[in-house]
């Protein structure tokens, strides 16, 4: 078997811990409340925050896989110079968003830790550490944004050479 000359990504890695955990975590508690007739109340918990965690990093593979939603009918009319702007202009609205995602969270796990002091309900967790993966992990929301623009605007460079 031949593997890939592909490195292994670290977010395609935390995307896949992420997503074998809550399998883990669904799968232990099914057995759980057929065998024993109980289910644990933490797991719920942790699945949720989990899959607002992989829904982060899935965010920034679908960014750089150009998976986000956009006006292709439209933007195929645009002459070159307008289509790299488009690009930009994309690029810039869809950073801008996760900034102000990033704005909001951070305020909120300041005041989770300085005003609320609130913990979760099952686990008694302080609930700013699950708030923390959204700006931590937005990071490859970022990166899969620049990846995706700077692929387009190669792409259209390169078919202007041709």
């Amino acid at each position: 078997m031949n593997l890939p000359d592909k490195p292994l990504r670290i977010d395609y890695l935390i995307a896949a811990i992420l997503l074998f955990s809550m399998a883990a975590i669904a799968f232990i508690n099914v057995i759980s409340r057929y065998l024993f007739h109980f289910s644990f109340a933490a797991t719920e918990e942790i699945t949720i925050n989990l899959f607002v965690w992989l829904t982060m990093v899935g965010s920034g593979i679908a960014f750089e896989r150009g998976g986000q939603l956009g006006m292709v009918t439209l933007y195929n009319l645009f002459p070159r110079p307008l289509k790299k702007a488009a690009i930009l202009f994309s690029a810039f609205m869809s950073a801008a968003l996760f900034i102000v995602v990033d704005i909001f969270t951070i305020q909120a796990i300041y005041d989770e830790i300085t005003l609320f002091q609130a913990t979760s309900a099952s686990l008694g967790i302080p609930v700013w550490i699950y708030y923390l993966g959204v700006p931590v992990l937005s990071v490859f929301v970022f990166r899969g944004i620049c990846r995706n623009a700077s692929n387009k605007l190669t792409h259209i460079s390169d078919r202007s050479k041709n």
